[in-house]
């Protein structure tokens, strides 16, 4: 029954999105779907933030201090928009850079970190995505391989948990999964913990653990490099599970320079434990080992403060591996607590087995780009998320209404018939607003020609003005750079607020800046008018 729903929400909504952009003049196909849409509106929505983010300076005060052991650094609290204002805050102390310090506490904690929880798919393709930059899907294609080979169990798995009695016959292969790895350790204890043994939250598969079959070397070799990877990973993971906690000091230290308090965070590792498992890089490494030299309280301590300029920087584009979290854990994004509850008890977007497909689809329509393991947006992508901006499509909160009425249907509160009668209801307020709201919307996105052989053929109009390279020609509904495939992605519509444009005002455009007087644009509310098209950072804008 929900595949019904799904197949009639993208059948009706993707040709109602795609007749309505195509008559706007936007001659492509928008494929619509209730878990790839809010997907991609949240690839959207982060690149606008991108996008749209001010940089904006602000200025701090650090020390670094000299004591009898050695030298550490200090922060102030103080936070400001404007040099003066540190300034300031350093007159009111009298701080001058040399001014001396006194140490008036040193607070020490030693705290642990307990081994990780075992693999689900997700898990296990962030992890790959960040240490291999191995795409989701070919995270489970190879798992699937492995999987078929016997050395690892059912990969298309939620759970991060097992039975006692998969517990059992680990326990039983420790051992042998070390001398795979080349990696032994004492194991303290083989009591099972809920952490990772729980059969309340195993459903249908247990989480992700190597089988009871140990390979010869021989088999091991003729593994690929990333199902090598792949294999240790969960193997490495397995075996934490039998492992102490890694355990570190952390300390705090305040350094008082004439009532003016500084801070400092330190961390001394004392016992590596499972960590030892794990190969990690100098960058985390780097993390996870700030020491401090032996610092007493009362001590006096030499300084060298200064104001730190540093600016605000924008949010990062999501890699695969962190678009396979997000859709996991898009229920945060949710306003509607309700709402919010539902999607994280059904983790979010997709499925484990589904969501790489999905990342995959989306590549394919071309709404999203994965250039170096960085998702970004296409034009294409941006027409359909400006398309339904402020619909339920472009929600995460659509699949917590499904889930809701799925939900009362499973316990025999709902009926599969008004379900479905609501999705058709929903099929035909769509067809009712839509028009509207893209008509008021006006989407006007050039997207990218598609590249063919008979193209470069045409009569060249005019010089690109973009790349200076390339000639702007008519292809069959915009005009574009014949250096297209050489990065140039100058494109002009063909038509303008349902004016055709002709090839003689592309040319005054790209050689003037501005074309003559065109008579008969279409306002939104029907009216025509006249006006000057005009070019800015290449594009057409209206000049009355």
């Amino acid at each position: 029954m929900e595949i019904t729903s799904k197949t009639y929400l993208s059948l009706y909504g993707s040709r109602l999105y795609t007749l309505l952009l195509q008559a706007q003049g936007i001659k492509e196909v928008f494929p619509i779907g209730r878990v790839q849409s809010p997907t991609i509106y949240l690839i959207y929505q982060r690149q606008m933030e991108i996008e749209n983010f001010v940089s904006e300076p602000f200025f701090e005060i650090e020390s670094t201090f000299t004591a009898e052991n050695g030298t550490y650094k200090g922060k102030a609290k103080a936070k400001e928009s404007k040099r003066e204002m540190i300034q300031e805050l350093l007159a009111k102390h009298a701080i001058q850079p040399n001014s001396p310090g006194i140490i008036t506490s040193v607070d020490k904690v030693d705290k642990r970190t307990p081994p990780p929880q075992l693999h689900s798919l997700s898990t296990l393709q962030a992890t790959a995505n960040r240490l291999w930059k191995v795409s989701p899907a070919n995270v489970l294609k190879t798992m699937q391989v492995l999987y078929e080979k016997k050395l690892v169990t059912y990969p298309r798995t939620d759970s991060r948990h097992i039975t006692p009695s998969e517990f059992s016959y680990l326990a039983g292969k420790i051992n042998d999964y070390q001398q795979l790895i080349g990696h032994s350790f004492p194991v303290t204890s083989l009591a099972p913990k809920k952490r990772y043994v729980d059969s309340s939250k195993v459903q249908e598969h247990y989480a992700i653990i190597p089988t009871k079959k140990i390979p010869s070397q021989t088999v091991l070799n003729g593994l690929s490099g990333i199902e090598r990877n792949l294999y240790e990973e969960v193997i490495r993971t397995t075996l934490a599970m039998f492992h102490t906690d890694y355990i570190y000091t952390e300390t705090k230290v305040t350094t008082d320079v004439n009532e003016l308090l500084f801070f400092t965070t330190g961390k001394t590792e004392l016992d590596k434990g499972w960590k030892a498992l794990f190969v990690r890089s100098n960058k985390e490494l780097d993390k996870e080992e700030q020491p401090l030299p032996l610092l007493r309280e009362k001590e006096l301590v030499e300084s060298d403060i200064g104001i730190k300029e540093g600016k605000t920087v924008p949010p990062k584009p999501y890699t695969e591996g962190q678009l396979i979290a997000m859709m996991k854990t898009c229920g945060k994004l949710v306003d509607n607590k309700n709402e919010t509850e539902i999607l994280k008890e059904v983790e979010g977007l997709g499925t484990e087995a589904t969501r790489s497909g999905i990342i995959e689809t989306i590549k394919r329509h071309g709404y999203i780009d994965v250039t170096k393991n960085i998702v970004s947006i296409t034009d294409k992508g941006r027409v359909l998320c400006q398309a339904i901006e402020g619909n339920l499509l472009a929600s995460p909160s659509m699949t917590a209404k499904w889930e809701t009425y799925l939900r009362k249907i499973g316990n025999g509160e709902g009926s599969q018939e008004r379900f479905l009668g609501s999705i058709e209801k929903f099929i035909r307020s769509l067809l009712q607003e839509v028009p509207v709201q893209l008509q008021a919307k006006n989407i006007n996105i050039q997207l990218p020609p598609k590249v063919s052989a008979s193209r470069y053929k045409r009569e060249p109009i005019v010089s690109c003005p973009t790349c200076k390279k390339g000639s702007i020609i008519a292809q069959k509904n915009f005009y574009g750079c014949t250096e297209y495939k050489n990065g140039c992605k100058q494109t002009f519509n063909g038509f303008f607020l349902k004016k055709k444009i002709t090839p003689s005002q592309i040319k005054l455009l790209c050689t003037k800046g501005k074309t003559n007087l065109i008579k008969g644009f279409t306002a939104e509310n029907g009216q025509t008018f006249n006006a000057t098209l005009v070019l800015k950072d290449g594009k057409m804008s209206l000049e009355f």
